[in-house]
């Protein structure tokens, strides 16, 4: 089962100060009892991935998305956190049945097909999907260039194994060219970030090897120490790339543990996870609250465009390759360069990265 919070703003200025969540309901069901209080002007319902919040990535990006929002505008919102795909259906409809909310968000590529049969049952109700296209005239979808900052965030690790790099609690092999991969569900989503990381590695260094391993789950922490270590210890990787949500916070616990580097997705995760900044040498940002941010905006300013695609790649700055806080000044100033100059290229479109292994 998935907790609704409804958070409210009364008066914006003590709101931005630090307004809080005021109410619980336990079922999907219950969504239904908030929207007629007419405190604000816009109200958004937030459907997340499972997995949930907390996972200082792919969801917490999602909700500082509507924060910024709320801070922005004259707006509340409602959210709910499903544990497992089969849920998304009603979450989902219980928001849209209510007919209290101006857009429903809907995180995460598992919720386009409960998303696929309700948006023409509710045709009058705006929707938006991140990380996948619903051709529905009331849903706006969001994409991302993932194989193309994953290529980025490859073509350092692919530069770094060769190197003898101390920094932080880490250290590369350079007797051993090899980096990691760790996927959370296995999809064609993640397995794009895979195969855009790999094309970065062998950017780099084509002799480089890359060993992947997906643990099924976003929300397996103790499974993703232990595929990271796996490669730490077994295969001798000096970096791990993760794409798998909360189950990447054991890729960092692992690589702190065998002296190694990782390399975090969605946000800058040496500052979500301030713990780990002393392995994490880079995050491939994946700016799903822009996403969130631009879709409600449209909203507020009455010219939503149901029926679109809106693709965020490099140029637009929707996926980056961001330095960690702790290690970032001391990787050398020339692989910066190369991987600045890569980045240019694939923009210049002289660089075709692959989305499929």
């Amino acid at each position: 089962m998935f907790t609704l919070i409804r958070v409210m703003v009364r008066d914006r200025r003590q709101f931005i100060k630090g307004a809080t969540a005021i109410g619980l309901a336990g079922m999907a069901g219950c969504v239904g009892g908030f929207g007629d209080e007419g405190d604000t002007d816009v109200q958004v319902g937030m459907v997340y991935a499972t997995g949930g919040l907390d996972d200082d990535s792919f969801n917490d990006m999602a909700k500082q998305g509507v924060v910024d929002a709320r801070d922005e505008f004259d707006l509340s919102f409602d959210e709910t956190e499903p544990e497992a795909a089969s849920e998304f259906d009603g979450a989902q409809r219980d928001f849209a049945e209510s007919g209290d909310y101006d857009l429903i968000c809907c995180i995460g590529f598992a919720q386009a097909e409960a998303l696929s049969g309700n948006a023409p049952e509710y045709p009058d109700q705006n929707f938006m999907i991140i990380d996948s296209v619903v051709e529905e005239d009331n849903v706006r979808s969001y994409t991302f260039g993932e194989p193309e900052g994953s290529f980025q965030v490859g073509h350092l690790a692919g530069l770094l194994t060769d190197e003898e790099f101390a920094a932080g609690a880490g250290e590369t092999n350079p007797d051993e060219s090899v980096v990691g991969f760790v996927g959370g569900q296995e999809s064609q989503l993640i397995e794009s970030f895979q195969a855009g990381f790999e094309a970065g590695v062998e950017y780099a260094n084509e002799d480089a090897e890359v060993v992947s391993s997906y643990v099924g789950d976003f929300n397996d922490t103790a499974g993703g120490q232990e595929a990271a270590r796996t490669m730490y210890q077994n295969q001798n990787a000096d970096i791990v790339f993760h794409a798998a949500g909360r189950t990447g916070i054991g890729v960092f616990q692992a690589a702190q543990a065998e002296g190694r580097f990782a390399i975090g997705v969605d946000d800058d995760q040496s500052r979500s996870n301030p713990d780990f900044a002393d392995v994490i040498l880079a995050s491939m940002v994946k700016r799903v609250d822009t996403a969130v941010y631009t879709a409600i905006e449209s909203v507020v300013n009455d010219n939503f465009a149901g029926g679109e695609v809106e693709t965020l790649s490099l140029e637009q700055e929707g996926v980056a390759n961001v330095y960690g806080d702790e290690l970032g000044g001391e990787i050398p100033q020339e692989i910066k360069d190369q991987v600045a100059d890569s980045r240019q290229a694939i923009i210049d479109g002289e660089i075709d990265v692959p989305s499929e292994l």
